[in-house]
């Protein structure tokens, strides 16, 4: 199965961490979004698209490498990580899945877990979640990487 992982890792290396952990499973290769190539993700299996979150969304740049796609694509996932909780009725990785589905990928899920963060208010304490993601965190990445394999098998 060739599989791409787009990853968007700016502040502390959190959703890179992540990536790397789900591309270890899935033999994977993990790029930026400056880094992509279309036509790589063309000929890719799976696609994973991943970034922090800011401000309650995913970061610009993967967003605007993913609406800059041509459509009629195959099957992607999609993760971030943040410092705050999700909230169930705004999930931060809603409006990218979305945006791949009216590409034509068929989302395979989402993923997220926490990590640590300094944005501006959290700076003045140090950040908080210092420890994450941790290795129960990175564990659950790779659980989850292995059920969009085991998917894919079914296919």
């Amino acid at each position: 199965m060739r599989t791409v992982i787009v990853c968007a890792s700016v502040s502390h290396g959190n959703t890179r961490r992540v990536a790397d952990s789900m591309a270890q499973v899935l033999g994977a290769r993990v790029v930026s979004p400056e880094q992509a190539d279309p036509a790589e993700l063309a000929d890719a299996d799976l696609v994973g698209f991943g970034s922090g979150v800011f401000y309650s969304r995913l970061h610009p740049a993967l967003m605007s490498f993913a609406k800059a796609l041509p459509t009629g694509r195959g099957r992607a996932f999609v993760f971030a990580t943040s410092g705050l909780p999700e909230i169930p009725l705004m999930p931060f990785t809603r409006p990218l899945v979305r945006l791949l589905e009216g590409k034509g990928f068929e989302v395979d899920g989402s993923f997220s877990c926490r990590a640590f963060d300094t944005w501006t208010p959290f700076k003045l304490v140090g950040g908080i979640n210092k420890q994450r993601p941790h290795t129960g965190d990175l564990a659950a990445a790779r659980a989850f990487a292995g059920q969009l394999r085991a998917r894919r098998g079914r296919l």
